[in-house]
């Protein structure tokens, strides 16, 4: 039975530690706030919740497999199924035109392009087609099966022949589409998470692929029940949680971890998971030392009271700012709570920017909470987005599933295979099997 520590209470850390104990493992959980959850703990007001990072994930057998392989399945535990949502996205554009774009369907996706523009229907599905063995390759050789980039030759060719390519997505997108409206569309997941898609390698737009193969889910009650459902499988799995416990580095010897350093002391370990952000430790800093993080957007949680527009399970207003409304918060009755989130040249009240819109919902307000990107990664020890695309070297930059020492290994938003509920939860399920059973 080896001793694991695992550094931050987010998913990644979470699902980590759940695996690991399951194989029969001793773990220990770290956390540095008062709460676990990360990003997955939803911010509470006046009767009001809302998800404060993602409302919804791709992929939920990514989650299905977690709770199933630590435990009881996850439906068994949340009292009922993950939702799909018919329609993941509603985008408006400058022209006032818009699209809602449904999921997990090839043929309503090629359909809603062609309401848009006679035409835009073939142009969008040839898109998305090209991602097709790119997914392939990534879900065979990255996102199930662990990578090792500090081996010579440990890399599949095909792998690595996809990571060198100098194209980018920006690129990509103007040359498939003339209509700025569907660039708009493809590049979405990506802006939204903070990058320049100048920066951003070709085949990170599998994201519309998976999205369009798998479609959109929901969290009945919230993204917030999955962050309470592990803490309790961390309970009922034997782990010991500690939390508001400030990590300050690894110690290491002879070019192996042997403890965490805390503030309370050092921690022995045999083997440490990092689902934090690296640069926050000194012994890992100089390994990620060309990586930034992908800064969060602005963000308004709003608690509504009256009669306010339905929305979509998301809205995204393409104009500047770009404007991302998730009105799918939990609410007393009469009320209504939205998440405002805001992006690019901002230069007045987000409820003001919804106001040009024809969405004016400032006399309905009854309670807010805003929050700047700097007070998110400030309360999370980090940037749920992961780490930023500054070109295509950034994939063989970032840590995860191992890392250059020894018995230390990386998960969550800032590791292989990046950032979003299905990859950090992956994450977890790539260190379970690089370390393996008791």
């Amino acid at each position: 039975m080896a001793r694991i520590v695992v550094i931050g209470g987010g998913l990644g850390g979470m699902a980590a530690a759940a695996r690991l104990a399951k194989l029969g493992h001793e773990v220990a959980l770290l956390e540095a706030s008062g709460q676990l959850g990360g990003a997955l703990a939803p911010v509470e007001r006046d009767g009001f919740v809302w998800d404060a990072g993602p409302a919804s994930t791709l992929l939920p057998a990514a989650l299905r497999d977690l709770f199933r392989k630590s435990g009881r399945p996850l439906e068994k535990e949340l009292g009922a199924e993950l939702e799909p949502l018919p329609i993941v996205r509603e985008h408006r554009f400058a022209d006032r035109t818009s699209i809602r774009l449904p999921g997990g369907s090839r043929a309503d996706q090629h359909a809603a392009f062609e309401e848009l523009g006679t035409g835009l229907g073939d142009k969008w599905v040839r898109h998305v087609d090209i991602y097709a063995d790119v997914w392939t390759l990534l879900r065979q050789h990255y996102v199930e099966a662990p990578w090792d980039p500090y081996t010579k030759g440990a890399v599949p060719k095909e792998l690595a022949a996809l990571f060198a390519i100098r194209e980018t997505l920006y690129k990509r997108l103007r040359h498939d589409f003339r209509d700025e409206r569907l660039a708009l569309v493809a590049g979405y997941p990506a802006v939204a998470e903070g990058h320049d898609l100048r920066n951003v390698p070709s085949w990170v737009g599998v994201h519309s692929y998976v999205e369009q193969i798998f479609g959109g889910w929901r969290v009945p009650g919230g993204m917030g029940r999955i962050a309470y459902l592990l803490g309790a499988r961390l309970q009922t799995r034997g782990v010991t949680v500690r939390t508001g416990v400030e990590v300050l580095d690894l110690v290491v010897r002879e070019g192996r971890v042997a403890a965490v350093r805390t503030a309370e002391g050092d921690a022995e370990a045999d083997a440490v998971v990092v689902a934090v952000d690296p640069r926050r430790l000194p012994a890992l800093a100089p390994y990620v030392e060309r990586t930034m993080p992908a800064i969060p957007p602005v963000v308004a949680h709003l608690g509504l009271r009256g009669d306010v527009p339905e929305l979509e399970h998301e809205l995204v207003i393409h104009e500047e700012p770009m404007l991302t409304v998730r009105p799918g918060g939990i609410a007393p009755d009469g009320c209504t709570a939205w998440t405002v989130h805001g992006r690019g040249k901002i230069a007045e009240d987000l409820l003001d920017a919804l106001a040009r819109h024809k969405i004016d919902v400032r006399e309905h307000v009854v309670t807010r909470v805003d929050l700047s990107p700097r007070d998110l990664v400030e309360q999370w020890r980090g940037s749920p987005m992961g780490v930023l695309w500054q070109g295509r070297g950034t994939v063989r930059n970032r840590l995860g599933p191992s890392t250059p020492i020894t018995g230390v290994y990386a998960a969550g938003a800032h590791a292989a295979p990046g950032a979003g509920v299905p990859f950090v939860t992956q994450s977890a399920a790539l260190v379970a099997q690089l370390i393996g059973p008791a």
